[in-house]
């Protein structure tokens, strides 16, 4: 799947965001390697710590569906009116959660600043020697 139809897919998403406090929406799809997508938001709480990133949402549903092999995710967040994008590279505990499911030198992350702003990295980039199964022998 194109990069392009991913973030399509992700901007669809970051429709159904639930950000009452913040205002900032953020929409995530998810590409499995057999070529299904997951789509996920973000979902906000008034407590904040029970708060969920878009993009834990799609991982959450993928592997709640039984799917744990991944190739690539797409995201795109702003501020629920905005017209214009910026980079929206996930969090640390999203980047926390990639690191359980897929290996960090291959598994793209394609960001995306609006019209042909596109930016794609590795997890290896984002999140250099992070803590994953090899570390806990699997």
């Amino acid at each position: 799947m194109e990069s392009k139809e991913l973030i399509a897919l992700a901007l669809a998403a970051r429709e159904n965001a639930y950000a009452p406090y913040s205002g900032f929406r953020v929409g995530a799809a998810l590409l499995c390697k057999d070529g299904t997508v997951y789509q996920g938001c973000n979902v906000e709480n008034a407590a904040y710590g029970p708060s969920n990133c878009a993009e834990r949402t799609a991982i959450f549903k993928a592997v709640s569906e039984g799917k744990q092999d991944f190739a690539k995710i797409a995201i795109v967040g702003g501020l629920k009116d905005t017209k214009t994008f910026e980079y929206c590279p996930p969090c640390g505990v999203c980047r926390q959660v990639m690191m359980e499911f897929v290996n960090p030198k291959t598994f793209e992350i394609i960001l995306w600043a609006g019209g042909d702003q596109i930016k794609t990295v590795t997890l290896d980039e984002l999140f250099p020697m992070g803590f994953g199964p090899d570390n806990l022998g699997k």
